[in-house]
Formats: C-alpha cells, sequence, structure tokens
C-alpha cells in the first residue's frame, strides 16, 4: 500500500476525502491542515503521495512540494484559476470542483507508478560505505577460519542468515563477530 497524506487548510474538506478514499481502498496515513504537519508525517514515512491545495494555512503547494523527502510524489487540488496558470513540474494536478472518478482514477495511476518506483529502488544493490565492508568482510573472514568455508560459501552464509532472521547483512555480519570473536 502507498501511504496518503492529506493536507488541506479545511479540516472538514480533508476529512471528507479521506472518508472517499479509505471507501475505495486507500490508506490514508495522515489528515492535516498545515504544510508543516504534512512534513512530519511524510518524514517519518519511506514514500507516499500528498494530497493538498494550493494555498494551505502555513505555506503554498509550491513550499511543501520542494520540501518532501525524495520518494514523495504530489497531487494538487486546484482552481480553474491556478489550473490554467500551470503548476510546478513534477506536481500532478486535479481542477476543482473535483470529481471522484478523476480523483480515483489519478490516484490509481500515482499509487501505481510509486510502487514501480519502490520495487525498481529495492532492486538495486545496496551501496556500502568501507566501513560497512570491512565489517561484512571481517564476518566472511572469521566464518573462513572458524567453519573452513570458501569467501563465497561465508558470503552466502551471512546472506542467507540475514533474510532468514530478517535482518540487514551489516548486522548479521556484526553478530557473527561478536559470537565468534
Amino acid at each position: 500500500m502507498v501511504n496518503i497524506i492529506i493536507v488541506l487548510p479545511r479540516m472538514e474538506d480533508a476529512k471528507g476525502i479521506k472518508n472517499l478514499l479509505v471507501k475505495n481502498g486507500f490508506l490514508v496515513t495522515a489528515v492535516c491542515n498545515t504544510g508543516a504537519q504534512a512534513l512530519t508525517y511524510a518524514n517519518s514515512l519511506d514514500s507516499g503521495i500528498v494530497i493538498c491545495g494550493y494555498r494551505l494555512v502555513d505555506m503554498v503547494y509550491l513550499e511543501l512540494s520542494r520540501c518532501l523527502p525524495k520518494y514523495f510524489d504530489m497531487l494538487l487540488l486546484v482552481s480553474p484559476k491556478y489550473f490554467s496558470e500551470g503548476v510546478e513540474s513534477g506536481v500532478i494536478s486535479l481542477p476543482m470542483p473535483l470529481k471522484t472518478y478523476d480523483l480515483l482514477r489519478t490516484l490509481e495511476m500515482m499509487t501505481e507508478a510509486l510502487i514501480r518506483k519502490r520495487k525498481k529502488r529495492r532492486a538495486q544493490p545496496k551501496i556500502r560505505d568501507t566501513e560497512e565492508q570491512k565489517i561484512i568482510e571481517e564476518a566472511k573472514r572469521i566464518l573462513m577460519e572458524h567453519n573452513h568455508m570458501t569467501e563465497a560459501e561465508a558470503h552466502r552464509y551471512i546472506q542467507k542468515c540475514s533474510m532468514d532472521s530478517g535482518t540487514n547483512m551489516l548486522e548479521t555480519a556484526q553478530m557473527v563477530i561478536r559470537i565468534m570473536s
């Protein structure tokens, strides 16, 4: 599921949209009326969609858009006056008054795009800094000495233990070092 944060100046409007989205199977993580609150929620999540109006209580959508974490998209609900002027690149917008069908289809499209991005991001190999790499190499060296494994076997062992325990390879390597040293 994709996290959705709704931020509109009037809480009644935000709650109405939340109810509509929840009825249609979307996960609404937060409802608020200031950009600062939306940023607080967004910074605690790894990715998601922010639905907002053009002007919030404490900022305009552009400020919020520029402060959002990297893996967040924005859906701007905007009056025809501002809609015709155009919006910031990378921000998807829908004209007011809002049509339910348009909102739901647009969110489905944005959700699918975020899920594809998330899968692509997770499929990329994690780049480790030199300190992390040294810890993993040390754990492999210990396994090779104590258990007479090859380097590839030690690596696979740390990977498998990591997957079985639900921890990352670095944590598993640290555990191997603590236990076997």
